[in-house]
């Protein structure tokens, strides 16, 4: 069951990717010649206009097929997409991404206003030498405000906390018993490293949470703002994780997963509940159009590339000039393919497993 949902998954956030170029084929006027749902063999088909809508045998994911997107069978004519201007060109390239964005923000938007779960700003551990147990805060304290900002949630205290960092204490007001105390909080200052390889400095109170929860629901004109704002720091947060990666300031290793980590990590959110499942899908969708947008042949970004070069040459690229570039680039991500499948397999102890099973059977 957690096989085929993941397929399910990575098969719809494929498709609404193909549709993106589908639709912006059709509004620049280059005939699609194929859509279809899945690979292989086709199964169902129906030509409606210029093109075939298919059901193909393999479900999994899809494809476009446009007339004469390769100089091998472009004739020249009008309607093909290497007779389309540059900027058409652009927009049916880019819009594979982008709706992989739409989808990540209508995900996030469906989660928002159907309801998610929040951390309330109750003490649970009130850890020793800091702070908080110096000036009294104890476990069972609701947390109401930090400088007199009042805080309803728990990330609402560390932002407050984050905000206040560079004060040596902080005034903090709580609830106990129904009744309204506060106190003045020495900061302790920590240099930590965040998920992206970025260090920064952050003030803590010295208290952890009780896990209380609360559901909230966001009305859906603020439920859109905030899932904008969700993919836009989902968007920072990966870039800054690459340069990270490629600067060496964080662990390539520990970092990017493939499809063996996404179906471990899928399984997971699918028994956390449906919201925690829609977040993960919409986190995965975004990924997908950050991924393509990489300037890496064989991707739509490698792909916008070359139109860029174009746009500055006045002309294409030369057949082997362009042939080699694919290459490389297929070349690239076979590799890097294959290195984090073998990541995973050590990450997530397949590896191990693997190891035990040989022992078991063929050591003795």
């Amino acid at each position: 069951m957690d096989l085929l949902i993941f397929f399910l998954i990575l098969s719809v956030l494929i498709v609404v990717h193909e549709f993106g170029h589908f639709i912006a084929a059709k509004k620049a006027k280059v005939r699609v010649e194929v859509f279809s749902l899945g690979f292989g063999k086709k199964l169902l088909s129906r030509r409606k206009g210029d093109t075939e809508y298919a059901v193909s045998m393999l479900p999994f994911g899809g494809y476009v097929k446009m007339a004469g997107d390769n100089t091998e069978e472009a004739k020249g004519a009008a309607d093909e997409f290497l007779a389309a201007s540059i900027a058409r060109r652009f927009c049916i390239i880019f819009f594979g991404p982008l709706f992989n964005y739409f989808l990540g923000i209508l995900l996030f938007w469906v989660v928002f206003t159907s309801g998610y779960p929040r951390l309330l700003p109750a003490v649970g551990t009130v850890l020793d030498g800091m702070g908080a147990q110096e000036a009294g805060i104890v476990s069972g304290d609701m947390i109401r405000a930090i400088e007199d900002t009042p805080v309803r949630y728990w990330d609402d205290l560390q932002q407050q906390v984050y905000r206040h960092r560079s004060k040596d204490a902080v005034r903090v007001s709580v609830e106990r018993g129904g009744q309204q105390k506060s106190f003045d909080v020495r900061l302790k200052r920590q240099t930590v490293t965040s998920g992206t390889g970025r260090r920064r400095t952050l003030g803590l109170l010295g208290v952890t949470p009780a896990g209380d929860t609360v559901v909230v629901k966001a009305n859906p004109a603020i439920a859109f703002v905030m899932s904008v704002q969700r993919s836009y720091d989902l968007t920072v947060l990966t870039y800054q994780a690459l340069w990270s990666m490629a600067t060496g300031q964080l662990s390539v290793r520990d970092s990017v997963t493939g499809p063996l980590g996404m179906f471990v990590i899928t399984s997971e959110m699918s028994r956390l509940g449906i919201s925690a499942l829609l977040s993960f899908i919409a986190i995965l969708s975004i990924s997908l159009g950050i991924f393509n947008l990489l300037p890496l042949p064989a991707l739509d970004g490698g792909h916008l590339v070359l139109l860029a070069l174009e746009k500055i040459r006045r002309r294409p690229l030369s057949k082997k000039a362009e042939e080699a570039f694919n290459q490389v680039g297929f070349g690239f991500l076979i590799l890097l393919a294959a290195l984090v499948f073998i990541n995973d397999l050590a990450k997530f102890g397949y590896i191990q497993k693997a190891q035990g099973i040989y022992h078991r059977f063929f050591t003795r």
